[in-house]
């Protein structure tokens, strides 16, 4: 009576090995480019959650933004990449960046990000 042993042999663990590395590698540069994201999001939703945010100037808007940003670490978002357009009821800012990482080789991951956020709160009694 023969046995067959069934199972992953070692080239087949070690390509199994390989792709979950390399995948691990590539979330590992991917995860900061959206955790950054996710900062400027929530920076730009508290910023319109601000009372009277729709009555300031675009500068002073502007720096409360990058105050929120500088407390999450964030480093790829200029002041270049943020733009303010007037609206009816206050302003509409965009941040439209761009991150590079390189990958592997001359492979880079190239992420663009377009954010859009109405800030019309006006008052502090909202």
């Amino acid at each position: 009576m023969k046995r067959k042993q069934s199972g992953l042999s070692l080239i087949g663990f070690l390509v199994v090995l390989a792709v979950v590395g390399f995948a691990a590698y590539v979330g590992m540069k991917l995860f900061p480019m959206y955790q950054e994201y996710y900062s400027v999001t929530s920076a730009m939703k508290g910023l319109a959650n601000e009372p009277g945010v729709a009555d300031m100037d675009p500068a002073k808007v502007q720096d409360l933004f990058f105050r929120r940003l500088y407390i999450n670490y964030s480093e790829n978002v200029k002041p270049q990449n943020v733009k303010f357009e007037r609206t009816d009821g206050g302003w509409k800012m965009r941040v439209n960046y761009e991150v590079r990482r390189p990958l592997v080789g001359n492979l880079d991951v190239v992420g663009k990000f377009d954010r859009t956020q109405e800030l019309t709160r006006r008052g502090g009694g909202d």
